[in-house]
């Protein structure tokens, strides 16, 4: 078998890059938008109309929204463990601080349908 031009591989290359974002939004992980260290976790997908992105001198205000077909215990043990690497406080259930912010994360629904709101707001 022959080499590929280097046309077909630039490409195949460009494609394979273009479609890498959405990749984050098909339950493979990612971020959450305008949250751009809180990672999400792989199984949820984020429901971009249900977010809401505000930017105001006392601080930012982001909620978003996501669901998938995980087991709520699973969503809270994954953000309890990752968040207080990313320097997240514990700072009772579902709410952590940082740096004058305030996390809230709220799951809801049943094991297999869970929805997960995200709430942060200058502490």
């Amino acid at each position: 078998m022959g080499r590929l031009p280097a046309r077909l591989v630039l490409g195949l290359a460009m494609l394979a890059l273009a479609g890498a974002p959405a990749q984050a939004q098909d339950g493979s992980g990612g971020f959450i938008a305008g949250i751009e260290d809180l990672p999400l976790m792989a199984g949820l997908v984020e429901d971009a109309a249900a977010g809401l992105v505000f930017d105001k001198p006392e601080g930012r205000i982001v909620e978003a929204v996501a669901a998938g077909p995980v087991e709520r215990a699973a969503v809270k043990a994954f953000y309890a463990a990752t968040l207080s690497q990313l320097g997240w406080r514990p700072a009772g259930e579902g709410a952590y601080t940082r740096e004058g912010e305030a996390l809230r994360i709220t799951v809801s629904g049943e094991d297999g349908a869970v929805t997960v709101h995200f709430s942060l707001a200058p502490d």
